[in-house]
């Protein structure tokens, strides 16, 4: 089975944000500073957003651990 996948990248603000889902949810922190997971009531992952991106393009690899 397909997913969609929304993907909306700002540039002034320098900020990533993946969607797996649009159902209501909010924002919670990882384990990467730069990095916030999107969950539901339930803690299902929704998505997630980086910020500053273009600085943390020049380090290999984000690494960040996302709910199940």
């Amino acid at each position: 089975m397909a997913q969609t996948v929304r993907i909306w990248f700002d540039p002034e603000g320098d900020f990533l944000e993946v969607l797996f889902s649009d159902r209501p949810g909010y924002m919670r922190e990882t384990t990467h500073d730069a990095v916030m997971e999107r969950v539901d009531a339930d803690g299902k992952v929704l998505g997630f957003s980086i910020l500053n991106v273009s600085r943390l393009a020049r380090q290999q690899p984000v690494v960040a651990e996302l709910s199940a």
